[in-house]
């Protein structure tokens, strides 16, 4: 199996996911009287890595077909529809056509409604990203937005009907390009005090001050500029490695991993004042190790000047 030439490497497969240049979507924002035609790429692809269900005796693909309860006949798609259930196994029919009437307008318009600050926008309502790119004849229009939203560092609230679905959206200008991010409504966000028993006891606990000081000395320690590609997908790159050693015919050992055991109360102090001894020696020892190369340039510096010194009281002699 592993000299099969027709096996490609799941490395390799992920390689070539590239996204192309293809709009899924044009249409035009408008605001006002002015309308600037668009068009909208998708801004990820996704690298997850997706499995077959197979047969463990023989590797045979399994399929899922739709079959009917009742008989547990195969139900073929044209005879499928929609049904709501009002009560346990009670069910409000809707045909096709009744749900495609009360489909949203189609429309090809990206209404702005109104401008934000980006940071009133709490993160937990943007949903998925996208570029918005200018079609041809627009491209004027489109840098005229895109510099007007970058020096007022606005972010436009819109409404757009994608794929018969009406989606709130946000607009930003990032550098010379329009990115959109779909938004969840506001009846889609669950409010923390709806979650009974969310925080526990914390509620009844307060933090005294010490504590709160070395948190926030902790969190000082750690603090850095945001770069995303510092951040790897480390399961991911596990797991490749695992699916490429089992492709190769090598025996795999798993190991169970250990859950984390949380810091008890009276060990908050003593974790807090341990982690920011440990980053203190983690940024010495990166200290040490810049300091290494700059003490043999400045030795050899000395030796240099030194020669030099030397050949320079030579020739005063002669």
């Amino acid at each position: 199996m592993r000299d099969d030439p027709r096996l490609e490497g799941p490395r390799a497969k992920l390689g070539k996911l590239t996204l192309m240049a293809r709009a899924i979507w044009t249409g035009s924002i408008s605001f006002g009287l002015l309308n600037v035609p668009v068009k909208l790429y998708s801004a990820v692809s996704s690298r997850s890595i997706s499995f077959r269900e197979l047969r463990e005796q023989d590797g045979s693909r399994i399929r899922h077909k739709k079959v009917a309860e009742a008989d547990g006949e195969e139900v073929p798609y044209e005879k499928i529809v929609k049904g709501y259930e009002v009560a346990p196994e009670q069910y409000v029919v809707l045909g096709k056509g009744e749900l495609e009437g009360l489909a949203p307008k189609r429309t090809k318009a990206i209404q702005i409604e109104d401008f934000v600050d980006l940071d009133e926008i709490d993160p937990i309502y943007f949903d998925r990203p996208y570029y918005l790119g200018p079609q041809p004849g627009a491209e004027r229009a489109y840098a005229l937005l895109v510099e007007a939203m970058s020096t007022q560092r606005k972010v436009a609230i819109a409404r757009f009907v994608m794929r018969n679905r009406e989606s709130l959206a946000a607009i930003r200008a990032t550098g010379k390009v329009l990115t959109l991010a779909t938004m969840r409504f506001a009846d889609e966000v669950v409010p923390p005090e709806q979650l009974e028993g969310l925080l526990g006891d914390a509620e009844e606990v307060e933090p005294n001050q010490r504590e709160i000081e070395m948190a926030k000395a902790l969190i000082d320690s750690l603090a850095a500029d945001f770069d995303p590609a510092a951040y790897k997908d480390e399961y991911r790159e596990e797991l490749l490695a695992l699916i490429e050693r089992k492709a190769r015919g090598e025996d795999v050992v798993t190991v169970d991993a250990d859950a984390p055991k949380p810091t008890k109360a009276p060990d908050l102090m003593a974790a807090l004042e341990q982690s920011l001894a440990a980053v203190k020696a983690e940024e010495l020892g990166a200290g040490n190790a810049a300091r290494k190369p700059a003490k043999k340039a400045a030795a050899s510096r000395g030796k240099s000047a030194k020669t030099k010194a030397k050949k320079s009281r030579a020739k005063a002699a002669k």
